[in-house]
């Protein structure tokens, strides 16, 4: 809102030193602030790779026949190392958690001790390494979150659901809040959630024992473009040149039959603008992230199936 000041009928002098103290009051010009996050076509211009998938269900009669959801792949120790859910087709069937590893993102083999974890639901997983150990937020039975946590990246230890707060330190409501996506930063956890996918939230702990949401309204929502107008889930959270990009997850389709992958930039984590030329990956092909080779990333989408995306500067041509 704007102001005006009324100058009596005062002497010249009078009114020109009221001019000169108005303007040592005027705002710095945007020009001098920082510029806006931007999206570089390195994070949002991919093109398939030569074999997609690369990975899938074992279409026979096993425990990961079909495969769902996000999985998580982080590159260490020169290996790709891929955690994803599988189970057999079917009504009420567990969703256990896989473990599968590949020296170049192409070729993967799976662990011969899967399932690596058939005590508890598991699916939707996000992975952070802190130290020496590995944290596993993934969605369980009825969509709530729940940790996990290893140090072999093999064996898992469950650490039980989730304790979110509202911020008058009031636990959640009754229902479901799933898909788990984490960030960490400064020795504080930050964690996105969603519920029903109708938007995503955030909370923060330092202890990983209690969550308190920053604010009890939604940090990104559906639509209002109809790419993802009936459903929002974060996948991942990254920081590049000085701002944060989330990868999402969203359907423009009110009985969900497809999903597409998209991104969102923030300088807060809190304030996301998505990008306009969401989505970059169509054709229920989704719960994208982005993994580091060395070189640069990679774009992994792991719905429902396991298909790995370059981006455009490489040479390959986007379809």
């Amino acid at each position: 809102m704007q102001t005006s000041v009324r100058i009596a009928p005062y002497t010249v002098f009078s009114a020109l030193v009221l001019l000169a103290a108005s303007l040592s009051f005027v705002p710095v010009s945007p020009l001098s602030e920082p510029a806006a996050p931007t999206f570089p076509a390195e994070l949002t211009t991919f093109s398939p790779g030569p074999s997609n998938p690369v990975f899938t269900g074992t279409g026979a009669d096993t425990w990961d026949q079909k495969i769902r959801e996000r999985g998580y792949i982080l590159h260490e120790d020169g290996l790709y190392h891929m955690w994803y859910t599988g189970y057999r087709d079917g009504a009420n069937q567990t969703r256990s958690l896989g473990y599968a590893t590949s020296p170049d993102g192409f070729t993967w083999t799976r662990y011969k001790g899967n399932p690596i974890h058939a005590t508890s639901w598991v699916e939707d997983v996000s992975v952070s390494k802190s130290g020496s150990t590995y944290y596993m937020f993934a969605e369980g039975e009825n969509d709530v979150a729940h940790l996990l946590t290893s140090t072999d990246r093999i064996h898992w230890k469950e650490q039980g659901p989730l304790d979110i707060r509202y911020t008058n330190n009031q636990p959640l409501s009754e229902g479901p809040y799933g898909t788990p996506t984490i960030w960490r930063e400064k020795g504080v956890w930050y964690l996105f959630y969603e519920r029903k996918d109708a938007a995503v939230w955030l909370a923060t702990s330092k202890d990983l024992t209690v969550w308190t949401n920053v604010q009890d309204e939604p940090v990104l929502t559906k639509g209002p473009a109809g790419y993802d107008r009936y459903a929002v889930a974060m996948n991942q959270v990254i920081r590049y040149n000085g701002a944060y990009y989330a990868y999402y997850h969203a359907s423009a389709f009110p009985d969900w039959r497809e999903w597409s992958t998209n991104v969102a930039v923030s300088k807060d984590l809190i304030h996301w603008t998505k990008y306009n030329g969401n989505p970059i990956v169509g054709g229920n092909r989704s719960s994208g992230i982005l993994v580091n080779d060395g070189s640069g990333f990679r774009l992994f989408t792991m719905h429902p199936a396991v298909s790995v995306f370059f981006p455009v500067h490489t040479g390959r041509r986007p379809k």
